[in-house]
C-alpha cells in the first residue's frame, strides 16, 4: 500500500478502538463477577468505603475485592479517592449494574461472555469443518436464561406484555395458554398466579428446565409442564393463546415449530412471538449499539446450536422482515410488531389464526 493511500488518522483511531475492545472485554468478565458475588449490590447506595469494609460487607476475601475494585476504578465503573483510598458506586451507574435495576442490569448479559468463552476452541473447529455445537456444550445456558427471564418477566410480563394482547378479560375468565420453549417456566408460573381461572402449559425439550419448572410451580394447580420438541408438538387445536419468548430463532426447524404452533391454536387464537429486535438487512443494524453483542451471541450459541441438529441456523439477527415472512407462511394473519419499555431488545409479534 502506498504512503498516499494510507490514512494515519484512521490507523490511530483503530488502535484506540482495539485497546478499548481489549479493556472492555476484560471489564465485562470482571463486571460479571461483580454481579455474581453481589459486590455491585454491596456498593449500591452506600458512602465511600475502603476495600476492607466493602469486602466485609459482601462477605468476600479482601485481596480479591481490592483487585476487583482497582479494575472497576480504572475502567470508570466506580469512583476512587486517592487521598482516603476509598471506593464508591456513583448513583448514575447503579441503575445499570445492580439487581435493583431489574431488566436494565446489563451485568446479567455480561455473564454470557464467560459462558461463550468456554466453547471458543470448539467453535473454531466448526468454522473450519462446518456443523455446529449442541446444547450440551452449554451447561450453564439454562441458568443464565432463567436469570435473564426472571428480571424481564417479573418487571414487565403482567404490567406490559399482557395489555399488548388485549386478552386480560379472557385470561381472567379462563382460557388455555401454552408457552413453547418455556425454559424454566417462569412466564407460565407468573401468569398462572395472576390468572387462576386460566390453564397454562409449558413445553421445552430440556429435561433440566422442565424439572426446575415443575418444582417452582408445585403450588399452582392451573400450571403444568411437558418435555417436548418445539418442532414436533403434535397438539390438537386446544389453545386460545400460544407464546414463545426468544425461542423460534434457536430452533433447528423453525418452520416446523411455527406450523405446530399454528395447529395447536383454536381458530381465532392469538400467537405472541417474541424475538430479538433486528433487521434482516445488515446495513440497517450497523448503527444499533447492541448489534456486535447480538451477532456474537448468534454465532457462538443461537446459530451454531441450530446447525448442530441439521437446522436452518437462522441466528439471533434473522430480523423482523424474515420473521414476518415465516409467520405469514405458517398461516398467521393480522401480524403486528410491538415493543415494551422493560424489554427494548426484543420485538413482540402478535398475530392470529384465521377463523376459516
Amino acid at each position: 500500500m502506498s504512503e498516499t493511500t494510507f490514512d494515519k488518522d484512521r490507523a490511530r483511531a483503530f488502535t484506540s478502538r482495539m485497546l478499548g475492545i481489549l479493556n472492555d472485554g476484560a471489564l465485562s468478565l470482571m463486571m460479571s463477577i461483580g454481579h455474581k458475588t453481589g459486590l455491585f449490590d454491596s456498593l449500591d447506595g452506600n458512602p465511600p468505603a475502603s476495600s476492607q469494609e466493602i469486602a466485609e460487607k459482601a462477605g468476600l476475601d479482601e485481596r480479591y475485592v481490592r483487585e476487583w475494585l482497582s479494575a472497576m476504578a480504572c475502567g470508570g465503573v466506580v469512583d476512587y479517592d486517592p487521598e482516603s483510598e476509598m471506593f464508591s458506586l456513583p448513583d448514575e451507574h447503579s441503575g445499570l449494574v445492580t439487581r435493583r435495576a431489574g431488566p436494565r442490569n446489563l451485568t446479567v448479559q455480561m455473564q454470557q461472555i464467560g459462558m461463550l468463552a468456554e466453547v471458543e476452541d470448539d467453535l473454531v473447529s466448526v468454522f473450519e469443518n462446518g456443523g455446529g455445537l449442541p446444547y450440551d456444550k452449554f451447561p450453564r445456558f439454562q441458568a443464565l436464561m432463567s436469570d435473564s427471564s426472571e428480571r424481564r418477566f417479573k418487571s414487565g410480563l403482567i404490567e406490559q406484555v399482557v395489555p399488548l394482547l388485549n386478552m386480560t378479560d379472557a385470561l381472567q375468565s379462563g382460557i388455555d395458554v401454552a408457552d413453547v420453549g418455556c425454559g424454566s417456566g417462569l412466564a407460565s408460573y407468573l401468569l398462572g398466579q395472576e390468572f387462576p381461572n386460566s390453564r397454562f402449559v409449558g413445553f421445552d425439550m430440556s429435561n433440566e428446565g422442565i424439572s426446575r419448572a415443575n418444582d417452582t410451580a408445585k403450588d399452582l394447580d392451573n400450571v403444568s409442564y411437558q418435555v417436548a420438541d418445539a418442532a414436533a408438538l403434535n397438539q390438537d387445536p386446544s389453545f386460545d393463546l400460544v407464546t414463545t419468548f426468544d425461542a423460534i430463532h434457536d430452533q433447528a426447524k423453525p418452520k416446523d415449530a411455527l406450523a405446530g404452533i399454528f395447529a395447536m391454536l383454536r381458530p381465532g387464537g392469538t400467537y405472541l412471538c417474541v424475538e430479538p429486535k433486528a433487521s434482516s438487512v445488515l446495513e440497517e443494524n450497523l448503527e444499533d449499539p447492541m448489534a456486535p453483542f447480538m451477532y456474537t451471541i448468534s454465532t457462538m450459541h443461537c446459530m451454531t446450536v441450530s446447525l448442530a441438529y441439521g437446522g436452518d441456523g437462522l441466528g439471533a439477527a434473522w430480523g423482523h422482515q424474515l420473521a414476518t415472512e415465516y409467520l405469514n407462511n405458517a398461516g398467521f394473519k393480522d401480524i403486528k410488531v410491538e415493543g415494551i419499555r422493560h424489554d427494548p431488545g426484543n420485538n413482540y409479534f402478535i398475530s392470529t389464526k384465521p377463523t376459516s
